[in-house]
């Protein structure tokens, strides 16, 4: 598949779809990017600049912004979904008709359904029945849209059961500032990518608490342990959690100030409330709503989640952050390689 004959769709103008788009660009595709919102779409136009979600970044020529989304589906030979996780059935329900058989659609979003606890692929799986299994692959991994953009070395899994359809995706978006590695193992890429943004919630209630770096550190450590547990009871390689989905990636969105759910954290540890936090922006931060769905998926697989447990109950039942790590730290004894219990 070369550059300059695909033709790429992203589905999704937020910060991270807008630098796939012009990532897609860079290497030469012609790029149609759907958004929702028509301010930004008209930004891109005008400006060739989303001044809404990722300001400062030109966008290229060869990006054609729209609000239609059968322009940016049909006839597509890629399509990279990039909307919020939980509006993934909505939208690619409308562009179903649109999007043919021999398509390859490349998730960018994070996250995991609330009750269905399907993982992004099967939500993609469930709502484009007429793609093949092979056909819809995970890209995930330690990368700040803005950095992206701003073509800093950056290195990220793409996950996909085939190897020679993950390769033909890496051939096309791979640049010297965008290094991608492929993995068969969809369900960690997925799972790893969603659960670390809670991880990631948890470590900013910290640091806006003051509780400095040993507690960080402390954290993010447990919480890779508890994000390898349950993305691994749900059938993810191990490895695939020491790697670029799962350890990257968290310790990125547990340290970096571009995290949306490390700033969310910061303020709720501050004392600040949920509902005031989110009113003020845009951005969606979506470990709040993959708070829920963990908490689920631990509850269903009866599996150890303290972590996960303590930012639900801060998130949906106001429970003071305080409290949550006196319980923390109140937990019995335990051996830190326990894993099943």
């Amino acid at each position: 598949m070369s550059q300059k004959d695909v033709r790429v769709g992203v589905v999704g103008a937020g910060s991270f779809g807008t630098t796939l788009a012009i990532l897609a660009a860079d290497a030469g595709c012609e790029v149609t990017l759907w958004g929702r919102s028509r301010d930004v779409v008209e930004s891109i136009r005008n400006e060739r600049e989303n001044q809404v979600y990722l300001p400062g970044a030109p966008i290229p020529e060869n990006v054609r912004a729209t609000s239609n989304l059968q322009e940016a589906t049909e006839g597509q030979n890629i399509v990279l979904a990039v909307t919020p996780s939980h509006v993934i059935r909505e939208v690619f329900g409308m562009a179903r008709e649109f999007i043919s058989s021999d398509t390859l659609v490349v998730c960018g979003s994070k996250g995991v359904e609330a009750e269905t606890l399907a993982t992004v692929d099967q939500m993609l799986s469930e709502t484009l029945p007429q793609l093949p299994t092979e056909q819809i692959l995970v890209l995930s991994g330690p990368s700040f849209a803005k950095e992206v953009a701003q073509q800093i070395p950056t290195a990220v899994s793409l996950a996909g059961p085939n190897e020679e359809i993950a390769r033909q995706v890496q051939d096309v978006l791979m640049k010297p500032y965008f290094r991608i590695y492929t993995t068969p193992d969809v369900k960690g890429v997925a799972l790893g990518g969603s659960i670390k943004n809670v991880i990631a919630i948890a470590v900013g209630i910290a640091d806006g608490m003051g509780l400095g770096h040993n507690t960080r550190a402390g954290v993010i450590t447990r919480g890779l342990r508890e994000l390898t547990r349950l993305a691994v009871a749900r059938g993810a390689n191990p490895m695939t959690l020491a790697g670029l989905s799962g350890m990257g990636d968290l310790v990125l969105t547990c340290t970096g100030d571009l995290s949306r759910n490390r700033q969310l954290g910061l303020r709720l540890g501050k004392g600040e409330k949920l509902e005031d936090i989110q009113s003020g922006t845009r951005m969606v931060a979506e470990g709040v709503r993959t708070a829920r769905s963990v908490h689920q998926l631990a509850q269903r697989e009866g599996l150890d989640a303290p972590i996960s447990a303590e930012v639900y109950q801060v998130l949906y039942e106001q429970k003071p952050v305080t409290d949550g790590l006196y319980d923390l730290m109140h937990r019995p004894p335990r051996s830190e390689h326990e894993f099943e219990t």
